[in-house]
């Protein structure tokens, strides 16, 4: 999927009308329809499955669904099995950007990631109390890097409340395996199926608090796709499987260095020590050709934790956050890079405005460019995570910055620039000003 991408000078870009929001409209049973078939392809390649639980409970009465959020079958997983019940699903605006009208029409709500953003909660209570229409959200506004579920806003908890509807999980299996956002857009072979489970009736969302809410949905925000797969057994043997796997897996632990991690066919590797991991058909990683890194200081990492922390992805992003943790309260976390830098004002079209140099440390982001004209801070506090991407729309790795008035998409142009450590550092962040 690509957008539309205009040239236009940051003063220009600037003096443009904003986006100026209006209200959901009723979602026609005719783009229901377009959507379902359009989806049915795809439902079949994978032999999709439905599980239905408790959901006799629902009745005809619009609901709040929740969905994990790991590949584009998402959609069309949801397109599938709501029909033919209406429903709103919320969307980033960039999603907006040259199909207003279409994605108005087949039910979509915009909103800014990781911002906040009160139109969005006012769209919500129209479409639940006004339209009298299900509500599609990912809460998790991005989808997972390493497989495991992504932070949950601490507002999800009164959104629920708000809205008093009953909420319905969405939860799906091999959505991830099949399409992981690391691998650039190769699918594998896997089956797909979907759990579909009323959670909380309008009785519970009464009863129960904003903080045992939030517990409730946390813990069916826990997952880890990686282990779903060893246990399960689904082998993944394309000779891919490991492309691109740096994004994720920016760090050696054998030597300790960034941006030299190599993820190619089937093996990660570290062109600066020369540790190599095969990812194996199920998932698990394990050292290759160790030899050639008996002799460095950290070459017993390997051997006393390996097992437990560097033969699972997710693990091993989890070290990777601990590590980037660390720097933060040590006061060395610095990210600085040269960036390409495209503008998000409106529908019509993302400008590309120029160059500029993106840094981000402990007093949060930092963007400069477009020949001084722009300067753009944003403190830690400003958010709970960041919304980063690969392959963003097929233009490259992005991190997203900015205010509902103007967004930033910042291309790193320096290899090793990763944006998943930028994420880390973001969350990390948050939480220690919280």
């Amino acid at each position: 999927m690509k957008i539309k991408v205009k040239e236009k000078s940051y003063d220009k870009v600037m003096a443009m009308a904003p986006f100026k929001n209006r209200r959901p409209e009723p979602q026609g049973a005719i783009w229901r329809k377009i959507i379902k078939i359009a989806a049915a392809k795809d439902i079949k390649k994978v032999s999709f499955e439905l599980r239905r639980i408790g959901m006799e409970s629902l009745g005809g009465e619009p609901c709040l669904y929740l969905m994990n959020h790991s590949s584009f079958i998402d959609l069309e997983i949801a397109g599938t099995i709501i029909y033919p019940c209406p429903y709103h699903i919320v969307c980033t605006l960039d999603g907006f950007v040259g199909k207003e009208w279409l994605m108005r029409k087949i039910g979509c709500i915009p909103t800014r990631k990781f911002m906040l953003d009160t139109s969005l909660v006012r769209d919500l209570i129209y479409t639940a109390k006004e339209l009298r229409e299900s509500i599609l959200l990912y809460p998790e506004a991005s989808y997972t890097f390493d497989g495991t579920a992504t932070p949950l806003p601490e507002s999800i908890g009164k959104l629920v409340k708000m809205l008093d509807i009953p909420v319905v999980m969405i939860r799906t299996y091999g959505a991830f395996a099949r399409d992981p956002l690391y691998n650039g857009l190769q699918i594998r072979d896997v089956k797909v199926s979907a759990d579909m489970k009323y959670l909380l009736s309008r009785e519970d969302i009464e009863e129960k608090s904003v903080a045992e809410i939030n517990d409730i949905l946390a813990g069916e925000f826990t997952f880890d796709n990686f282990a779903w797969q060893k246990e399960e057994g689904v082998v993944i043997d394309e000779p891919f499987r490991a492309d691109y796997l740096e994004r994720v897996l920016y760090k050696c632990p054998c030597c300790m260095t960034e941006g030299e991690m190599e993820g190619k066919g089937t093996v990660l590797r570290c062109k600066s020590c020369g540790a190599a991991f095969e990812l194996t058909e199920l998932g698990d990683l394990r050292p290759i050709e160790l030899d050639l890194v008996a002799a460095t200081k950290t070459a017993d990492l390997i051997g006393k934790q390996f097992d437990e922390v560097f033969s699972s992805v997710p693990n091993w992003y989890a070290w990777e956050r601990a590590e980037v943790r660390q720097e933060i309260e040590d006061g060395t976390y610095r990210m600085e890079f040269p960036v390409d830098i495209i503008a998000l004002v409106n529908t019509d079209a993302v400008y590309r405005i120029g160059e500029g140099v993106l840094t981000h440390d402990v007093s949060g982001f930092h963007l400069a460019g477009c020949g001084g004209a722009l300067d753009y801070r944003q403190e830690p506090s400003a958010s709970y995570s960041l919304y980063s991407d690969y392959f963003w729309y097929e233009l490259g790795d992005m991190i997203s910055i900015g205010t509902p008035r103007i967004q930033y998409y910042c291309f790193p142009k320096t290899v090793g620039a990763n944006v998943a450590k930028a994420r880390l550092a973001t969350e990390e962040l948050y939480k220690l000003r919280k």
